[in-house]
């Protein structure tokens, strides 16, 4: 048997880590799109790129974990 407490703070902890990486999503893309040394702006637009990936694999197994939710 599942401990319900320990699924219930992984999911916790994937939806908030989910959140927090997609404000490093947006605000990467900001600084990319915003500043006008060429060398750092591809630098932060990588970074979002790599945050964006990280985001989307934390939703998936946040999914996976809100739908055994019962």
């Amino acid at each position: 048997m599942q401990d319900k407490n320990a699924t219930m703070n992984a999911r916790d902890c994937l939806q908030r880590a989910w959140e927090n990486t997609m404000e490093l999503v947006r605000d990467f893309e900001m600084y990319s799109k915003n500043l006008n040394d060429p060398e750092v702006a591809d630098l932060f637009k990588s970074f979002a790129e790599e945050q964006g990936y990280q985001a989307h694999q934390l939703r998936e197994l946040f999914n996976q974990y809100d739908g055994k939710k019962q």
